[in-house]
């Protein structure tokens, strides 16, 4: 049964979802010419130059990357990897978007996975001297993933229950 609630509904679910996927491919991909862009935010910002917490770590970092790339290119391989698992974590929404009731699983896990995002930020991060500045921006990509997730499972939740009573 083709109700307008439903088919509101739906059109919700799957523009939350397109949103979700394109910012998961989206973050995945920047990974790829990691020291690229480090290089042109330091350049660009001239933070070699800048005082201040944030243009301290990012030149640090920035340093560091060039120096690895340099002497050790084989370790990027790893944030090749990142990327890559964000791209194949995308996909799995692709069932939520062809049909949320039956992939709810795959919207719980994803909200699970933005959740354990803050425990890993700060117990990783605090072992490996990430500064607490930045792993809160680590954070913000479990938070604001989790916004959509959130509704997605909201507006699954509806459409199962209208469908449930429709039968």
């Amino acid at each position: 049964m083709d109700t307008p609630k439903i088919k509101v509904l739906e059109k919700k679910i799957k523009r939350l979802t397109l949103l979700f996927i394109l910012l998961l491919i989206l973050s995945g991909i920047t990974a790829f010419p990691l020291q690229t862009e480090l290089n042109f935010l330091t350049d660009y910002f001239n933070l070699t130059t800048s005082p201040g917490l944030i243009a301290l770590w990012i030149t640090q970092v920035t340093t560091a990357l060039n120096d690895l790339n340099q002497n050790y290119p084989f370790l990027a391989y790893g944030t090749d990897w990142l990327a890559f698992s964000h791209i194949v974590i995308s996909l799995f929404f692709i069932g939520v978007y062809i049909n949320p009731v039956q992939n709810n699983w795959v919207t719980k896990v994803g909200i699970v996975a933005c959740l354990l995002v803050f425990p890993v930020a700060f117990i990783a991060g605090n072992y490996r001297g990430i500064p607490l500045f930045w792993q809160l921006i680590d954070c913000s990509f479990g938070a604001f993933g989790l916004i959509p997730l959130l509704l997605i499972h909201k507006y699954t939740h509806q459409l199962n229950s209208i469908n449930k009573a429709c039968l």
